[in-house]
Protein backbone atom coordinates (compact mmCIF):
# COMPACT_ATOMS: atom_id res chain seq x y z
CA UNK A 1 0.00 0.00 0.00
CA UNK A 2 1.44 3.39 -0.80
CA UNK A 3 1.31 6.47 1.53
CA UNK A 4 0.69 9.43 -0.29
CA UNK A 5 1.16 13.10 1.59
CA UNK A 6 -1.05 15.83 0.30
CA UNK A 7 -0.39 19.54 0.56
CA UNK A 8 -2.98 21.26 0.93
CA UNK A 9 -3.15 25.40 2.08
CA UNK A 10 -6.98 26.66 3.38
CA UNK A 11 -10.58 25.69 1.54
CA UNK A 12 -11.48 27.20 -1.46
CA UNK A 13 -9.98 28.31 -4.90
CA UNK A 14 -8.99 32.16 -4.01
CA UNK A 15 -7.76 32.27 -1.12
CA UNK A 16 -6.95 28.39 -0.26
CA UNK A 17 -7.08 24.62 -1.75
CA UNK A 18 -9.19 24.21 -4.79
CA UNK A 19 -12.15 22.06 -3.17
CA UNK A 20 -13.23 19.56 -6.29
CA UNK A 21 -9.51 19.41 -7.01
CA UNK A 22 -8.43 18.21 -3.50
CA UNK A 23 -11.44 15.94 -3.20
CA UNK A 24 -11.46 14.05 -6.03
CA UNK A 25 -7.75 13.80 -5.67
CA UNK A 26 -8.58 11.39 -2.50
CA UNK A 27 -11.21 9.78 -4.04
CA UNK A 28 -8.93 8.08 -6.89
CA UNK A 29 -6.13 7.57 -3.80
CA UNK A 30 -8.87 5.70 -1.69
CA UNK A 31 -10.15 3.74 -4.80
CA UNK A 32 -6.48 2.48 -5.43
CA UNK A 33 -5.84 1.92 -1.96
CA UNK A 34 -3.56 3.83 -1.29
CA UNK A 35 -3.16 5.59 2.43
CA UNK A 36 -3.24 9.50 2.56
CA UNK A 37 -2.02 11.92 5.13
CA UNK A 38 -2.62 15.77 4.68
CA UNK A 39 -0.76 18.93 5.48
CA UNK A 40 -1.09 22.46 5.16
CA UNK A 41 1.16 25.46 7.05
CA UNK A 42 -0.36 26.38 10.43
CA UNK A 43 -0.46 30.06 9.19
CA UNK A 44 -2.74 32.77 7.65
CA UNK A 45 -3.13 32.62 4.35
CA UNK A 46 -2.91 35.21 2.04
CA UNK A 47 -6.40 36.99 2.28
CA UNK A 48 -9.98 35.46 2.86
CA UNK A 49 -11.70 35.95 -0.73
CA UNK A 50 -15.63 35.78 -1.21
CA UNK A 51 -16.39 33.02 -2.45
CA UNK A 52 -18.49 34.71 -5.27
CA UNK A 53 -16.25 37.47 -6.79
CA UNK A 54 -13.18 36.18 -5.73
CA UNK A 55 -12.21 39.63 -4.31
CA UNK A 56 -10.53 39.82 -1.06
CA UNK A 57 -12.87 40.44 1.76
CA UNK A 58 -12.03 43.13 5.01
CA UNK A 59 -11.84 39.56 6.93
CA UNK A 60 -8.87 38.99 8.49
CA UNK A 61 -7.46 36.06 6.65
CA UNK A 62 -7.61 32.90 7.77
CA UNK A 63 -5.20 29.99 9.46
CA UNK A 64 -4.67 27.46 6.46
CA UNK A 65 -4.49 24.36 8.70
CA UNK A 66 -7.70 25.42 10.39
CA UNK A 67 -9.26 26.06 7.11
CA UNK A 68 -7.98 22.69 5.34
CA UNK A 69 -9.02 21.00 7.73
CA UNK A 70 -12.76 21.03 6.33
CA UNK A 71 -11.42 19.57 3.32
CA UNK A 72 -9.37 16.16 4.78
CA UNK A 73 -12.05 16.10 7.57
CA UNK A 74 -9.54 17.35 10.50
CA UNK A 75 -7.02 14.18 9.29
CA UNK A 76 -4.50 16.80 8.69
CA UNK A 77 -0.92 17.78 10.35
CA UNK A 78 1.60 20.82 10.14
CA UNK A 79 3.00 20.99 7.03
CA UNK A 80 6.32 21.76 8.98
CA UNK A 81 5.64 17.76 10.47
CA UNK A 82 5.92 16.76 6.75
CA UNK A 83 9.01 14.22 6.25
CA UNK A 84 9.76 12.57 2.69
CA UNK A 85 11.11 9.57 4.08
CA UNK A 86 7.77 8.74 5.52
CA UNK A 87 6.00 8.82 2.65
CA UNK A 88 6.02 7.43 -1.30
CA UNK A 89 5.01 10.18 -3.42
CA UNK A 90 3.62 14.28 -3.03
CA UNK A 91 0.57 15.30 -4.63
CA UNK A 92 -0.13 19.03 -4.71
CA UNK A 93 -3.88 19.89 -5.34
CA UNK A 94 -4.42 23.52 -6.96
CA UNK A 95 -6.59 26.04 -6.70
CA UNK A 96 -5.37 30.21 -6.47
CA UNK A 97 -4.76 30.19 -3.04
CA UNK A 98 -1.79 27.68 -3.91
CA UNK A 99 -0.05 30.17 -5.77
CA UNK A 100 -0.31 32.55 -3.25
CA UNK A 101 -0.10 30.68 -0.20
CA UNK A 102 2.55 27.80 -0.75
CA UNK A 103 4.49 30.28 -3.20
CA UNK A 104 4.20 34.13 -4.56
CA UNK A 105 3.97 32.89 -8.05
CA UNK A 106 0.66 34.83 -8.54
CA UNK A 107 2.57 38.41 -7.64
CA UNK A 108 6.13 37.33 -8.60
CA UNK A 109 5.78 35.17 -11.87
CA UNK A 110 9.36 33.41 -12.55
CA UNK A 111 11.22 35.86 -9.96
CA UNK A 112 8.46 34.13 -7.32
CA UNK A 113 10.26 31.73 -4.52
CA UNK A 114 8.04 28.66 -2.88
CA UNK A 115 7.66 29.11 1.00
CA UNK A 116 10.68 27.11 2.95
CA UNK A 117 8.54 24.21 4.69
CA UNK A 118 7.25 23.10 0.94
CA UNK A 119 10.25 23.68 -0.78
CA UNK A 120 12.60 22.26 1.67
CA UNK A 121 9.74 18.90 1.60
CA UNK A 122 10.05 18.99 -2.40
CA UNK A 123 13.92 18.78 -2.10
CA UNK A 124 13.68 15.87 -0.28
CA UNK A 125 11.29 14.10 -2.27
CA UNK A 126 13.09 14.49 -5.47
CA UNK A 127 16.46 13.57 -3.17
CA UNK A 128 14.58 10.22 -2.92
CA UNK A 129 13.72 10.05 -6.54
CA UNK A 130 10.57 10.06 -5.26
CA UNK A 131 7.36 10.80 -7.78
CA UNK A 132 5.34 14.04 -7.43
CA UNK A 133 1.81 15.08 -8.85
CA UNK A 134 1.19 18.78 -9.31
CA UNK A 135 -2.28 19.80 -10.09
CA UNK A 136 -3.45 23.08 -11.53
CA UNK A 137 -1.51 25.99 -10.82
CA UNK A 138 0.72 23.97 -8.64
CA UNK A 139 3.30 22.67 -11.49
CA UNK A 140 4.61 26.47 -11.00
CA UNK A 141 5.30 25.77 -7.93
CA UNK A 142 7.53 22.86 -8.93
CA UNK A 143 8.61 24.92 -11.62
CA UNK A 144 10.23 27.29 -9.03
CA UNK A 145 11.28 24.82 -6.59
CA UNK A 146 13.46 23.46 -9.70
CA UNK A 147 13.97 26.09 -11.55
CA UNK A 148 16.45 25.55 -14.61
CA UNK A 149 15.76 21.77 -14.13
CA UNK A 150 14.38 21.54 -17.21
CA UNK A 151 11.18 19.39 -16.23
CA UNK A 152 8.60 18.69 -18.26
CA UNK A 153 5.49 19.98 -16.96
CA UNK A 154 2.04 21.51 -17.86
CA UNK A 155 -0.27 24.30 -17.44
CA UNK A 156 -2.47 23.63 -20.32
CA UNK A 157 -1.84 25.61 -23.33
CA UNK A 158 1.78 26.91 -23.50
CA UNK A 159 1.20 30.19 -25.08
CA UNK A 160 -0.85 31.47 -22.73
CA UNK A 161 -1.09 32.96 -19.17
CA UNK A 162 0.03 31.77 -16.56
CA UNK A 163 2.06 29.63 -18.89
CA UNK A 164 4.18 32.47 -19.71
CA UNK A 165 4.99 33.53 -16.55
CA UNK A 166 6.35 30.39 -15.76
CA UNK A 167 8.57 30.39 -19.12
CA UNK A 168 11.82 32.24 -17.07
CA UNK A 169 12.11 28.95 -14.76
CA UNK A 170 14.17 27.17 -17.25
CA UNK A 171 11.61 23.79 -17.89
CA UNK A 172 9.88 22.43 -20.40
CA UNK A 173 6.21 23.82 -20.91
CA UNK A 174 4.32 21.26 -22.34
CA UNK A 175 0.61 21.42 -23.64
CA UNK A 176 -2.36 19.71 -22.28
CA UNK A 177 -6.06 19.21 -22.41
CA UNK A 178 -7.87 19.12 -19.46
CA UNK A 179 -7.64 15.15 -19.37
CA UNK A 180 -4.26 14.64 -19.98
CA UNK A 181 -1.19 14.53 -18.29
CA UNK A 182 2.49 15.36 -18.83
CA UNK A 183 4.52 12.97 -17.27
CA UNK A 184 8.47 13.44 -16.69
CA UNK A 185 9.54 10.16 -16.30
CA UNK A 186 13.08 10.97 -15.32
CA UNK A 187 12.46 13.52 -12.66
CA UNK A 188 9.18 11.31 -11.60
CA UNK A 189 6.73 14.62 -11.57
CA UNK A 190 3.92 14.20 -13.32
CA UNK A 191 1.19 17.04 -14.18
CA UNK A 192 -1.80 17.56 -15.60
CA UNK A 193 -4.07 21.38 -16.01
CA UNK A 194 -7.62 20.36 -14.11
CA UNK A 195 -9.27 23.84 -13.74
CA UNK A 196 -6.93 25.70 -15.17
CA UNK A 197 -8.39 24.60 -18.41
CA UNK A 198 -11.82 23.29 -16.61
CA UNK A 199 -14.58 22.78 -18.35
CA UNK A 200 -16.31 20.98 -15.84
CA UNK A 201 -15.80 18.59 -12.65
CA UNK A 202 -16.01 15.37 -15.43
CA UNK A 203 -13.22 16.31 -17.07
CA UNK A 204 -11.04 17.49 -14.43
CA UNK A 205 -12.12 14.08 -12.50
CA UNK A 206 -10.62 12.35 -15.74
CA UNK A 207 -7.08 14.16 -15.52
CA UNK A 208 -6.86 13.79 -11.64
CA UNK A 209 -7.66 10.48 -12.05
CA UNK A 210 -4.76 9.96 -14.40
CA UNK A 211 -2.45 11.66 -12.31
CA UNK A 212 -3.14 9.45 -9.33
CA UNK A 213 -2.76 6.34 -11.70
CA UNK A 214 0.37 7.31 -12.67
CA UNK A 215 2.08 8.73 -9.50
CA UNK A 216 1.34 5.84 -7.65
CA UNK A 217 2.68 3.41 -10.34
CA UNK A 218 6.06 6.12 -10.30
CA UNK A 219 6.14 4.88 -6.68
CA UNK A 220 5.71 1.13 -6.71
CA UNK A 221 7.90 1.12 -9.57
CA UNK A 222 10.34 2.64 -7.25
CA UNK A 223 9.85 0.21 -4.24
Amino acid sequence: MSNIAIVLCGSGRFDGSEIQESVLTLLHLSRAGAKVQCFAPDAPAWATCDSFSGEPTTEDPRNMLQEAARIARADILPLSQAKAEDYDALILPGGNGAARNLCDFAENGSDGSVISDLQGLLNAFRAEAKPIGAICITPAIVALAFRGQGLRLTLGDADREPTLSAIGTGQQWVTAAVDEIVVDEEAKIVSTPAYILGPDIAAVDRGIGLLVQEVLRLAAARS
